[in-house]
């Protein structure tokens, strides 16, 4: 079956989800220890999780850039993820969505949640026809994942750099084996406007 052009994917049960970040050595370690982020993360700035491994693959080139050496499986809590999604704005104007760009504008000055919908890749990074979920959380957002929603932290690093030596070997079948088993996340409600825009 051919996968619907914007569809979120993730590791996900009854009551929580899987997302990605990466972050310094020195942003993760204190994060994994206290089991949440804390000092020196910037609650003042956006963050942007991901619920994609191969995506936060793309992001932080398998976890090898600068400052995004430590990849980070967040879980969070399926109700915490959902107020997200219900106030979020799109962070592009679409004209399915939006009256006109100030109405998109107007959304963007209310919203702390911002939805981006971008090319998903596949193992070898190509992109693919169908796209991947971003989440920027900003303002009172971070405070409620920081707080409220996030209910553990696992390093998969080690994951990411097995899958990479596997994919540049050229052994992608065996690399499949080692890629999280995200499924299409159901929703017992219709998705927000900012999840079901027009076509890119």
């Amino acid at each position: 079956m051919e996968t619907p052009l914007r569809q979120i994917r993730a590791i996900w049960d009854a009551t929580t989800i899987t997302v990605y970040q990466a972050y310094s050595p020195e942003i993760a370690e204190p994060a994994l220890a206290a089991g949440r982020f804390v000092a020196p993360f910037r609650r003042g700035r956006m963050t942007w999780v991901k619920p994609s491994f191969l995506w936060m693959m793309y992001r932080s080139d398998w976890a090898t850039a600068p400052g995004q050496e430590r990849v980070l499986a967040v879980r969070l809590t399926r109700e915490g993820f959902a107020r997200a999604l219900a106030g979020a704005a799109l962070s592009s104007y679409d004209p399915a969505v939006h009256a006109d760009r100030e109405a998109w504008s107007r959304e963007l000055k209310r919203s702390s949640v911002r939805v981006q919908w971008d090319p998903e890749r596949s193992l070898t990074m190509q992109r693919l026809p169908h796209r991947s979920l971003q989440l920027g959380l900003s303002g009172g957002a971070v405070d409620r994942y920081v707080d409220e929603w996030i209910t553990g932290l696992t390093d998969v690093t080690a994951t990411a750099h097995a899958v990479h030596e596997l994919v540049r070997a050229g052994d992608l079948a065996t690399a499949r084996t080692l890629l999280p088993a995200e499924t299409p996340i159901r929703s017992p409600t219709p998705w927000p406007r900012a999840l079901t825009p027009g076509p890119a």
